[in-house]
């Protein structure tokens, strides 16, 4: 008798109730569901773009030299010129990060390719000392590690990290304006940051700002 009266009094309360699934914390607009959810590479072109004016190009500005005065510093030697001039994200094995200011005179270009690039003679040898990555490929994450800003622990895991410098690398060539002719003999005015290894030249740079003169 106390079993069917217990069950009597269990089964109409269950009748009322309805079952809500949990939200799901990875939906895109936060609220657990109904909205398309975003790619890593979505995330961090948003990110990019509310961060680029505020962030990026202040933090960018307080770091620059100019590269007339980087270049006999790195042929003195890649540590000695970090040490003055250059940022890295952590010390030890992690390259030297440099962003420069600076003109000169293109000497070569290669324009029909996705890794279009142009070579600049900045100190009148006739010789290129640096090569302006046009994109829309662009390689290297020396934009992402001149940035303090962004703190590896902040993110996922290195993918994650790694679609940030795209995503920066993407955001700096597509704000520059491209040679559409033949720029031999033009001179350009740059700001950008290369990650020169030892004996290299041209030393390639990813360009925040890039004009012709």
């Amino acid at each position: 008798m106390l079993r069917w009266l217990c069950l009597a009094l269990i089964l109409p309360a269950l009748a009322g109730c309805k079952i809500v699934p949990d939200p799901d914390p990875t939906a895109a607009d936060g609220s657990g569901g109904g909205g398309a959810q975003q790619t890593d590479e979505q995330r961090m072109e948003a990110r990019v773009a509310a961060d680029w004016e505020e962030t990026v190009l202040p933090a960018l500005a307080q770091e620059t030299a100019a590269f007339a005065e980087v270049k006999p510093a790195l042929a003195a030697g890649l540590d000695s010129a970090g040490e003055r001039f250059g940022v890295r994200p952590a010390a030890g094995s992690a390259p030297w990060n440099f962003v420069v200011s600076g003109q000169g005179t293109v000497v070569a270009s290669k324009l029909d390719s996705r890794a279009a690039s142009m070579d600049l003679d900045t100190d009148g040898d006739g010789a290129a000392d640096i090569r302006v990555q046009l994109g829309p490929i662009v390689r290297g994450t020396g934009l992402r590690d001149a940035l303090t800003v962004y703190d590896f622990t902040a993110f996922r895991d290195q993918i994650e990290f790694a679609k940030l410098a795209r995503a920066l690398n993407d955001r700096a060539v597509a704000d520059i304006a491209k040679p559409e002719a033949d720029p031999a003999g033009a001179t350009y005015a740059f700001t950008g940051v290369i990650t020169p290894k030892a004996g290299e030249s041209p030393i390639p740079l990813v360009p925040v700002t890039l004009e012709a003169r």
